[in-house]
Order: C-alpha cells, then sequence, then structure tokens
C-alpha cells in the first residue's frame, strides 16, 4: 500500500504562482534548485536574482564534457554550493540536484532537506545542472553543441563531482543522499538506479519517471484540481476556453481581444501555430497556478505565489465580470498585474526567433532553448488539449511537435523513437532499485508520470492529497495542512532507517 496522506482540510487551496514568461508548453518545474519554464515542468518561472544577499560563495568544478566518449578530453566548469554548518564527522551527504534552471542558493539557507541535514549531522551540496544557470559546456547553444545535453550526461556528472568531492574532502566512505524535485527529483532516482555504488539514498519529489510524447493527462488533472476548490470552476473556464476559440475564427474580433487581454501589439491569427501559441499562453495562467498552488516558493524570490486556485476560481465564479470570457480575460490581467508585466506578448514569430537564438544571453526566456531541446530529445511530455476532459482547446500535440523540427530539426518520429529509448534505459514506472521514496501531490498534473503507489517495501510512493508539485520540500509554515507536515516526518524518518543499513 502506498503511504497516502489525506485529511478532510476545509481549504484545498493551493497557494502559488507563476506568470509564463514564455510559451511552449512542457514544463517541468524547477522545484527544487532552480527555475525553469517547463519545469518539469510547466513555463518558465520568473527570474530571480540568484546570487544577491547570498552568504554562500558559488564554486566551480573541473567537469568532463562528454562522459561517454573517452578520446574527448575537453573539461568546462559547473557550478556548485556548499554548507557544512549542520556537518557532524561521520555525517552523511546530502546532494540536492539542479535542474532545468540557474541553481538558487537560497536552497543552501532553507528548505526541507535542511532540516534533515541538522537532525542527522549532514553536509549539504548542490550541483547546478550543465547547461543551465552559469554552468556552460559549449560558447552556444547550438543544436550541435545541445547534443551533450541529456539526463544521462547529467547523471554522469553527478557521478564524477561525487566521486572527485569525496576524495578531496575524505567522504567516500560517508553515505551520500540524492535529493531534487521535478525533473531533478527524476534524476535523484535515476542517480540511485544507475550508480547505486555512489549513492545510498534518494528522495525523488514530483518526479515524473514515465516519458510520453503526448500528456494531455496535465490537463485532466489541472480540471480535477480546479474542480476540487469548486465544481463550477473548470466548467467555466471550458466555456471561456471555446468561445475564445470561436472569436478567433473571426478576424474583426482581434481588436476586441487585444484589449481584452492586454496584448502588447494587435493581435495576429495567420496560421494555426498564432492560435496555438496564443491559447496555450492564456491557459498557462492556470496550468501554473495549479502546478505550483500553495507550495512557500517565497523564499526563492517568486511573486505571484499569492494568485491560488481558490483565487482564479472566486473570479471565474464571478457574475459581476461578466460572461465567462470576459473572467477568463481578468484573469489575464490579474496575473500582468500581479507580475507587474505592462502587457502580454503572444506573437508566435517572435517566439520562434527568440528560440533559435543560440547565443548564451539571447532572448528567450530563462533555459527556454535547453529545455525545450531536452523534451524533444529525450521525454516529451507535451500538454496537448488532446483529451476531451479537460478544460482547454487549441493547441494539439502538432503544435509542439511542430516546435521541435522548427528549433532542432528533430523530426516527430525522432522524438517518438527518443522516448521509446528513455523508458527503455530508466525503466519508466518499473524502477528495480532499493532505497528511494517518491513523494508526489494530488494537485499537481506532474504525479500522473510519478509513483504513486510503492513499488516495494524500499520504494515507497507518499502521495499527499490536496498538496501541489514539489511541496514537501519548500519550509514548512505553522498553516501547512496536517497531511504536508506528515509527509515530511515520514521522509525524515526514511532517512534515518536507510542511513543505519
Amino acid at each position: 500500500m502506498p503511504f497516502t496522506i489525506s485529511f478532510f482540510v476545509s481549504t484545498m487551496a493551493f497557494p502559488t504562482f507563476v506568470v509564463l514568461l514564455c510559451q511552449v508548453a512542457v514544463f517541468l518545474s524547477l522545484c527544487a534548485v532552480g527555475e525553469g519554464r517547463y519545469s518539469i515542468f510547466r513555463r518558465f518561472k520568473e527570474a530571480q536574482d540568484t546570487k544577491k544577499g547570498s552568504p554562500f560563495e558559488e564554486q566551480w568544478f573541473p567537469q568532463k564534457l562528454d562522459h561517454f566518449n573517452g578520446a574527448d578530453t575537453r573539461v568546462w566548469k559547473q557550478r556548485y554550493f556548499i554548507n557544512e554548518a549542520f556537518y557532524r564527522p561521520g555525517g552523511p551527504v546530502f546532494l540536492m540536484i539542479g535542474g532545468e534552471g540557474p541553481a538558487n542558493p537560497a536552497w543552501m539557507k532553507d528548505g526541507t532537506w535542511l532540516t534533515y541535514a541538522e537532525k542527522l549531522g549532514a553536509l549539504c551540496l548542490m550541483l547546478e545542472h550543465r547547461f543551465y544557470g552559469m554552468s556552460h559546456p559549449t560558447v552556444d547553444l547550438s543544436t550541435d553543441n545541445l547534443r551533450f545535453l541529456s539526463s544521462r550526461q547529467a547523471l554522469a556528472d553527478l557521478a564524477h563531482f561525487r566521486t572527485m568531492i569525496a576524495k578531496a574532502r575524505g567522504l567516500t566512505d560517508r553515505k551520500w543522499v540524492a535529493l531534487g524535485g521535478s525533473y531533478p527529483g527524476s534524476l535523484a532516482a535515476w542517480f540511485r538506479l544507475k550508480y547505486p555504488h555512489l549513492v545510498h539514498a534518494s528522495v525523488a519529489t514530483s518526479a515524473p519517471v514515465y516519458a510520453t510524447v503526448n500528456f494531455p493527462e496535465y490537463l485532466e488533472v489541472v480540471w480535477r484540481s480546479l474542480a476540487s476548490e469548486n465544481t463550477e470552476c473548470p466548467l467555466l473556464v471550458k466555456k471561456a476556453s471555446d468561445d475564445l476559440v470561436k472569436r478567433l475564427k473571426d478576424p474583426r474580433t482581434y481588436e476586441n481581444i487585444t484589449k481584452d487581454f492586454n496584448l502588447c501589439s494587435k493581435l495576429q491569427i495567420q496560421t494555426d501555430m498564432d492560435s496555438a501559441y496564443f491559447l496555450e499562453t492564456l491557459a498557462g495562467n492556470f496550468m501554473n497556478v495549479v502546478q505550483y498552488n500553495e507550495d512557500n516558493r517565497g523564499f526563492e524570490g517568486v511573486t505571484g505565489t499569492n494568485i491560488t486556485i481558490k483565487v482564479l476560481c472566486s473570479v471565474m465564479t464571478d457574475s459581476s465580470l461578466g460572461d465567462p470570457y470576459a473572467r477568463y480575460a481578468a484573469v489575464a490581467r490579474l496575473m500582468m498585474e500581479t507580475t507587474s508585466m505592462k502587457c502580454l506578448d503572444t506573437s508566435f514569430s517572435k517566439y520562434v526567433s527568440d528560440m533559435t537564438n543560440t547565443s548564451w544571453d539571447g532572448p528567450a526566456p530563462i533555459a527556454g532553448r535547453q529545455w525545450v531541446y531536452q523534451t524533444c530529445a529525450e521525454f516529451g511530455f507535451y500538454q496537448s488539449t488532446d483529451s476531451p476532459n479537460q478544460p482547454f482547446a487549441g493547441f494539439p500535440l502538432v503544435y509542439f511537435l511542430k516546435q521541435c523540427t522548427n528549433f532542432y530539426n528533430i523530426s516527430a518520429e525522432q522524438v517518438a523513437e527518443a522516448v521509446t529509448q528513455t523508458n527503455e534505459y530508466y525503466g519508466a514506472y518499473d524502477i528495480r532499485s532499493s532505497r528511494i521514496v517518491f513523494p508526489n501531490g494530488s494537485i499537481d498534473p506532474w504525479h500522473a508520470l510519478g509513483v504513486t503507489q510503492d513499488i516495494s517495501a524500499d520504494l515507497p510512493a507518499i502521495f499527499i492529497k490536496g498538496t501541489s508539485h514539489c511541496a514537501n520540500m519548500y519550509p514548512a509554515r505553522s498553516d501547512d495542512p496536517p497531511q504536508l507536515t506528515l509527509a515530511r516526518d515520514h521522509i525524515s524518518l526514511l532517512l534515518q532507517q536507510w542511513l543505519k543499513h
């Protein structure tokens, strides 16, 4: 039986919000150590100053460019952080894994993992993922260079880092624990799976372990999560979305739509991709709020965490604002006000231009080009509207697959083959390992691709009713629901138990 934690809590709301400063649906969420759009996934979280006021100095590790070609001796510098405050001689080493965004040193002074570290006397390290943040293995982001960006290379980075740091600091005989949330949660599980001699245990939070080209279940969970607050809410969202789709078929409506949604320039719909991009952008407001609902991310410097499912549904059910379409527009304006956006840019052509810029300081949203590449080359994860059991319309699977071709010359057939290879390599849901715990939240759409029932006694699942993406990783607060507190305590007990053996 999975360790399911649920209580009836009157306010099953979920706090948080992230405006998608970019498009393309696929976002993982960079929960733990970074910020990213697809993050694992939805849009990019807004940029944060990851150095401001941090007492933790960034450090640099000489890393191999290609771990799978012994003849290639090229190296680059990978960024990492260290916190020795809790370390006691003989204690374990905690390795927080970076993901699809800059490593944020805020995690070196806040977060549940530090509570565990204090109890267990652990040394805490955080390693930034190659190609994200300041960890630049190549001169640019050309498609040829992005071939060095993969989960397999990232795991080999972790293995080499763990081996060399252990030698340098006399930690070879210490027990290492890998931790991560979202895509880094997947990496935490796979690190234990593929390098069992190097990592003793893993906490794989909100980790999608099953790669899939089409992921319409994401929006199905969004429907259920909205309905958990108010059963009418997703029905009203669907009415608004359907109304907008009809309006987009008549160019005479474009001027009013431009005003209603406060667009940066007059709406131009010349292709199906233009329409899909616009509709996906607006749906992203709801997708992001659901994914990060009430997750206490404020310490990272994120704005908009006060926008919750409860807030969205209160707007969508407010008849004084007009019909469902008008309320949908009100949500979009609320999001822009909350994140200080002056207008909404929905130009697909500009998005293509930004995403095909290969410079490190290009105009694409944080890590946009890199993460979308990983979805095309490894994971899929495309949050399409192909299911009838969800509230949105207008951005089918083909919309995402065309982007793989446009940005990287990767065909739909190649995406499918890459996803098959990923599942063959890691085992998808059929993970054969030990000492990995899989926490997931019922509100989080990513739980649909995660482990939500025990695989074995040594591969337990913790399914937390009423919580969102990576909720158990964030700092505790007094008004946390009891099931979230229990989940954190259960993870702590597992770590204590596993580190005894």
